[in-house]
């Protein structure tokens, strides 16, 4: 009995750290977004002060902060329905054939840092005269969701039952149809997870953004950086920018949060 409540009180003692590790950051920007600009880098840090809207006001005022919001909202949909389109019938093939390279090598070239494929992209998008187009960071960004959506839904796809899938053979269904038709809806839940988990990654991507853009395609996690000047930096501007960039996904897995846990846990299962 004492041992179960040892364990408890340190698993909860646990959940606590971690909570904390993750939400104060989050809770810092968000109150230093409301600070004046002084008591941003004040030491030491002012817990009480009086609100202001001063850095958002100023934050619209100096850049075309929607049109960034804009540019970030095409790309990371671009990027996220070509994931999608791509990664859904490669996991399934995947899972079909039982041949797992095409998978190894997706998230080897996921793995591998941007940097890599930078400098052949920015040349061949040069060529062809797309750097600074949303075609640009739409099909780069796709490099990042497609492997995403692919190994998210390859233990859904591996849990399904083979008898299904060659019933629909003998029945004469060809692939596209089996895929659309049969397999489709036993793997929903995994395609809300990874869809939601493309988009945010696309979302929060920067070193892409910030090569092959311009000033009519800039994210607004490339544009944020414009707060960061070489003598000094607009804190307070910087993290109501900031504030504001991590308000879409934030929102977005608070409405979604048991659809995402709960897909998370099922592919986990059937995996």
């Amino acid at each position: 009995m004492i041992n179960e409540k040892l364990l408890r009180r340190l698993s909860t003692l646990q959940l606590i750290v971690v909570a904390l590790m993750i939400l104060l950051p989050i809770a810092w920007m968000l109150l230093s977004s409301f600070k004046p600009s002084a008591d941003v880098t004040a030491y030491p840090p002012k817990l009480f002060f009086s609100p202001t809207l001063s850095n958002y006001v100023r934050l619209f005022e100096t850049t075309p902060f929607g049109q960034y919001a804009w540019n970030s909202v095409i790309t990371t949909t671009g990027s996220t329905v070509i994931g999608i389109v791509l990664g859904v019938p490669a996991a399934f093939a995947v899972s079909w054939t039982r041949v797992t390279w095409p998978a190894t090598i997706t998230l080897l070239a996921r793995m591998a840092p941007g940097t890599l494929f930078l400098l052949p992209w920015y040349a061949m998008f040069r060529m062809l005269g797309l750097i600074g187009s949303y075609w640009a960071l739409i099909l780069t960004h796709a490099v990042i969701t497609m492997p995403i959506v692919m190994w998210v839904l390859l233990p859904f796809f591996d849990g399904i039952p083979r008898s299904v899938l060659e019933s629909a053979q003998v029945d004469g269904c060809n692939a596209w149809v089996i895929l659309r038709r049969i397999a489709m809806p036993f793997v929903m839940p995994g395609l809300a997870v990874s869809s939601i988990l493309a988009f945010v990654f696309s979302w929060n991507y920067f070193l892409f953004s910030l090569v092959l853009s311009n000033s009519d395609t800039k994210t607004l996690i490339a544009a944020s950086f414009n707060f960061i000047g070489e003598g000094s930096t607009d804190w307070g501007a910087l993290m109501a920018a900031a504030t504001l960039i991590a308000l879409p996904p934030l929102v977005l897995a608070f409405i979604v949060q048991r659809r995402l846990v709960g897909g998370l846990a099922l592919g986990a299962v059937k995996g």
